[in-house]
Formats: C-alpha cells, structure tokens, sequence
C-alpha cells in the first residue's frame, strides 16, 4: 500500500438551498487504495464525488487533492479523472471517435490513436470501437466512461457505479482496470450499491447517512458490524436441526415460515453471531445431521450497511 494521501477532506459541507448535502464529512484516500463510498439515496454521495471532480465546492470545510488545496474555485488538480452520474459520450460518433475527440480536447497530440486503441482494449471494446454509440448499452458506455478517464492516466480516479449494467464479462474487464491501476499507484474512489463489488475491489469504505459519516474504515471492520445475521440452513433431517438450533446458546430460531423462494427446498432460517453458527455446524455433525447448505440470507457487509444507515430490505428482497 502507497502512504502518500491522494484525497483528505475535513469537515465538509455542502448545502443545496435548505437541503444539506454534506454535514462536517472526513474523507480519506491514499495512494494506491480503491476507496468504495456507499449509502442510501440521497446521502450525499453524488455530492462528494462532484466536489472530487470539480464539479461543485464545498460551504466549509477543508479538502486536498493530490496535495494541492482544493479552494472556492470548480478546479481540481491535474491527474484527476472519472464520472458521476454516468459518462458524458456523443452518441452520433463512434468510440473510438469519442476517445479521439476527448483527447483532442484536452490538448493531446493527434488525439494520442495509441493511447486512445489501448484505452478500448484494457476495457474490452476493440471489437466495437468503430460502431457508433448510441447502439451502446448501458454497460457499454460504462466502460466507454471508464476508457475516457484512463487517457489522462490518473493519479486519482472517481467513479459512479462503473458496475452499473455490466454483464459478468464487462464487469470482469473494469475490475482488472481498477485494481491494475491501484497496483500501480493510482487512487481510486467508486460510488456503488453493490457489496459483492465492494467486497472484491475495496481495502477500506466510508458509509455516508443523511450527509454524515456511520462509518469509516477497512472492510473487514464494516463486515464486523453486522452482528447476528439470519443464516439459510438446509441438512438431512430439518425437524432434528431444528431442535439441536433451539438447544444451541445464543442461536435462535425466528418464527414463521423459512422465507425460500424454491417451494421443494426444507430450509430452516437461524440467527446467531458467527461463534454461534460455529457451535451449530458441531452440534450438528455430533448428531449426524447432514448440513447440505449454510449461508447468509444477507450478505454481512450489506447487512452491516443496513443497519448503519437505519435502511432494511423491501418486502420482495426479503422474501416476505
């Protein structure tokens, strides 16, 4: 890990008439990391990007990019790229015409064609990089977005949901990109709502609620918060599972029907903490009930990012 801090922000406000934005936020980045930042709608989080990006200045607070002070000014410095709210594209030209003309703009020579083929090939869109792109998906054009910002190549880079509309094999070519470009140094700040992608590619997060900081830290840590969790336990026998659960301290059985989507699946639903979840699987195996599937019904890190953020599941999410 790179020790160099690329983004440090102390007490930042920002308020859009009577409605606060952002309410005394501490943000910290360093060289190297992807950072994931997540929360509710509205919680602030388009809000801290745009500040990132030039796109808006704070009311107060303290905030330094790339270790230049951020002032009163939409100016960041140089080495800072990405998007918020999705990639700006023209949809009448190609991508590579796209890459050509933002490259063009920002004053590279010739339009940079080798940087522009190497930034479509990183993302996965040789193949179509001739085809005009307002044909795109929403996928597509993600990883459009994510090979514009890799022409400036990025000291610091921010992105708004890039996971969002991607296919396994998109998604597979922008979590290379991202992690090949923290490997190399480059910081990296992702907005998504997705844990399974912030499981994957962030060393630390910050949770934001209601424009305020729930939580800050590595992810580890925020799974750590999950506490008990709803565990799905299916095995050989669910009436003698059922029994040794009831007879397992701290574990316990909700009432009311396994909440299963699969009409022929015997599942039981337990609550516990992990060492009571442990204890369970021993408790079990002593009494030669076979345990054919055991896991969360909520992942832990979304759980923990319900219960800070004071959210729950829709009555669909949680099967009820």
């Amino acid at each position: 890990m790179h020790e160099s801090p690329a983004v440090r922000g102390r007490g930042l406000r920002k308020s859009f008439g009577d409605v606060v934005a952002l309410d005394g936020v501490d943000l910290d980045v360093t060289a190297g990391q992807v950072h994931g930042l997540v929360g509710p709608n509205g919680a602030g989080k388009t809000t801290l990007l745009g500040l990132l990006l030039g796109l808006a200045v704070a009311d107060g607070g303290e905030l330094e990019i790339l270790g230049t002070p951020v002032g009163r000014t939409l100016a960041v410095p140089d080495g800072v790229a990405g998007f918020v709210d999705g990639p700006g594209l023209y949809p009448s030209l190609t991508a590579r015409q796209n890459l050509s003309a933002l490259a063009a703009l920002r004053g590279y020579d010739a339009g940079r064609a080798a940087a522009v083929d190497d930034a479509l090939e990183q993302v996965g869109l040789t193949d179509v990089a001739d085809d005009r792109i307002r044909g795109f998906s929403l996928g597509m054009r993600q990883r459009l977005g994510l090979a514009a910002a890799l022409l400036t190549r990025p000291r610091l880079l921010v992105l708004d949901e890039p996971a969002n509309g991607l296919d396994p094999a998109g998604k597979h070519h922008v979590h290379r990109v991202i992690t090949g470009l923290a490997a190399d140094g480059t910081a990296v700040v992702l907005s998504s709502h997705r844990m399974d992608d912030l499981a994957v590619l962030c060393s630390e997060v910050t949770v934001l609620a209601t424009g305020r900081v729930v939580f800050s830290g590595p992810v580890s840590k925020l799974a750590a918060e999950s506490g008990e969790l709803d565990y799905r336990l299916l095995t050989s026998d669910t009436a003698a599972a059922r029994r040794v659960a009831l007879d397992t301290p701290g574990l316990r059985v909700p009432p009311g029907p396994a909440r299963d989507r699969r009409p022929d699946a015997d599942v039981l639903v337990v609550r516990g903490a992990v060492p009571a979840i442990e204890d369970l699987v021993v408790r079990l195996v002593r009494a030669e009930v076979a345990v054919r599937e055991l896991a969360p019904v909520v992942a832990p890190l979304e759980a923990a990012f319900l219960a800070l953020t004071g959210t729950g599941p829709t009555e669909e999410e949680d099967g009820s």
